[in-house]
């Protein structure tokens, strides 16, 4: 733990603990070396901004491995001699998160190598990536809300540009802009309700302000629970709960698709540890109020995610990457089951929204990872070029099925069936028992539109079956980035699968 030195009365100067911060602080450092640099390198050798980029991002992995024992702090300040309020937090929460942002980053910059070699600027991108994932990584660690707010946009704000980088594409400008001004209006609706919880508290501290909302004043009363409304639709709109989900589906068929896989991962993985630390440590006295809340969203975000999934006409350009957008959102539906039980049966429900976070994380890279491999021969991205995918290329639609059952839950994907089961028992284990048969009807529903992208990829070629023999097909050349990217996550997965209680274990070991 940090020492905190007092000076007279309530003055401090703080210590900090350089190990501590290492990991979002060396990635920050990459991404003004990178950007520095790349006025000076040539552009024959700006692929190796790229990889000093992933040689950061490895290097803060690294630094993980230090912090394990979970029982670090810095930015402390000490109102009086009993309680030390922190504004950085190194528990096991936030190093099962930072695992987690800093791992996606590291596969998204695997995907993004052939991209800024071929289509994007190289230095923009690099320095883009890893200041979003040094934001990332700072966010889980915050433990007052002006750190988490700073730390949400610092995650935010490069995201919008990376979005947009397809110079003289209006689709990826479209994108950009719709992706920015509905993250600005929440952004917006967030700091309102921080400046009323401030107001009405005092305090930004997460753990003080659980402390004095039990104990408002009356007449701020009404305050304090707009303030805790209005931050909680902040964080609602990031992690794509409906109806703050509209944004989806544009912005990933707008954006470069690695950058479409880092929203879709690290992104929600933002939102969603905002959202558990607003919750859970700052607000627990209102759990009354965003325990039905989420409930209630958790419910009809995973429904429009299915739905709209399973409506995807698989001629249509982009339905591959629209699909696996709605897939998302329904994803994110899940996620909120045990944050939503969280406020009926205790903050030990937060572990299973951890382990399926960890499931998703590998299994979606795995499945954007796969499809922009196909995206180098087929741009329009279609459901329907993925037909006969196996003749062409029999690992990578083993992979991609592999991670498509992990999504629906099915074997052999046992990950994503423990997952879900994980989830299952959250919402029964709260009385919950309407949302876990909401979740049950969704579930079935998602199988179908997974199961029959998995079948296609096994369907005979288009021509196979006419009396002229068809030409054998070409096979999918793989850059090696993509083919290591796929590797890694399919390995992660298969690891997953046949020992799943290490996910469960693992996330159950990062409770606050």
């Amino acid at each position: 733990m940090t020492p905190v030195t007092a000076l007279a009365g309530d003055s401090l100067v703080q210590s900090v603990d350089w190990l501590t911060i290492a990991p979002p602080t060396l990635t920050a450092v990459v991404a003004l070396v990178v950007l520095v640099a790349d006025l000076f390198v040539p552009e024959e050798h700006k692929r190796f901004l790229g990889w000093t980029a992933i040689g950061g991002l490895v290097a803060a992995l690294a630094l993980l491995v230090p912090l394990r024992a979970g029982d670090r702090s810095t930015f402390c300040l000490t109102a009086d001699t009993q309680v030390q309020a922190c504004s950085y937090t190194a528990d096991h929460f936030t190093l099962v998160i930072q695992l987690l942002v800093l791992g996606g980053a590291l596969l998204t910059a695997l995907l993004s190598l052939t991209e800024t070699r071929e289509r994007l600027p190289a230095g923009e991108f690099w320095f883009l990536l890893l200041a979003s994932a040094a934001g990332a990584a700072l966010l889980p660690a915050s433990r007052d809300l002006a750190t988490l707010v700073v730390a949400l946009e610092v995650a935010s704000l490069p995201a919008f540009a990376l979005v947009g980088l397809k110079r003289g594409d209006r689709r990826s400008g479209e994108a950009a802009l719709k992706f920015f001004l509905s993250s600005v209006t929440a952004t917006a609706v967030t700091l309102l309700g921080v400046s009323f919880v401030y107001a009405a508290t005092g305090t930004l501290h997460l753990t003080e302000l659980a402390q004095r909302l039990d104990d408002v004043p009356g007449q701020l009363q009404t305050l304090a629970e707009a303030g805790v409304a209005l931050t909680l639709v902040g964080f609602a709109f990031k992690t794509a709960a409906v109806p703050f989900h509209f944004w989806v589906p544009d912005t990933y068929v707008g954006a470069p698709l690695p950058v479409a896989a880092y929203l879709s991962v690290v992104g929600k993985a933002v939102g969603f540890t905002g959202l558990i630390l607003v919750t859970v440590v700052a607000f627990p006295s209102y759990a009354d109020v965003w325990g039905p809340a989420l409930a209630v969203l958790a419910a009809l975000t995973m429904t429009a995610g299915n739905v709209a999934a399973l409506r995807q006409v698989s001629t249509r350009a982009w339905s591959a990457v629209r699909l696996l957008a709605w897939s998302s959102v329904a994803q994110a539906g899940y996620l909120l089951v045990p944050i939503a039980a969280a406020a009926y049966s205790g903050d030990d429900q937060i572990g299973a929204t951890v382990a399926y976070a960890l499931m998703y994380a590998v299994v979606n890279l795995g499945a954007f990872a796969v499809v922009a491999l196909v995206a180098r021969r087929h741009p329009g991205n279609r459901i329907a070029d993925y037909r006969g995918l196996y003749a062409a290329s029999p690992a990578t639609a083993l992979a991609f099925g592999f991670f498509l059952l992990n999504l629906a839950g099915l074997p052999p994907g046992i990950i994503g069936l423990f997952a879900k089961v994980t989830v299952f028992s959250a919402a029964v284990d709260a009385g919950l028992g309407w949302l876990a048969v909401v979740m049950a009807v969704n579930v079935v529903i998602a199988l179908y539109y997974y199961l029959r992208w998995t079948a296609l990829l096994f369907r005979a070629p288009e021509g196979a079956a006419e009396e002229t023999p068809a030409k054998p097909p070409v096979p999918h050349t793989a850059p090696v980035s993509i083919t290591l990217a796929i590797a890694l996550t399919a390995a992660a997965g298969v690891v997953l699968s046949g020992y799943p209680q290490f996910a469960l274990r693992f996330a159950a070991n990062s409770l606050f």
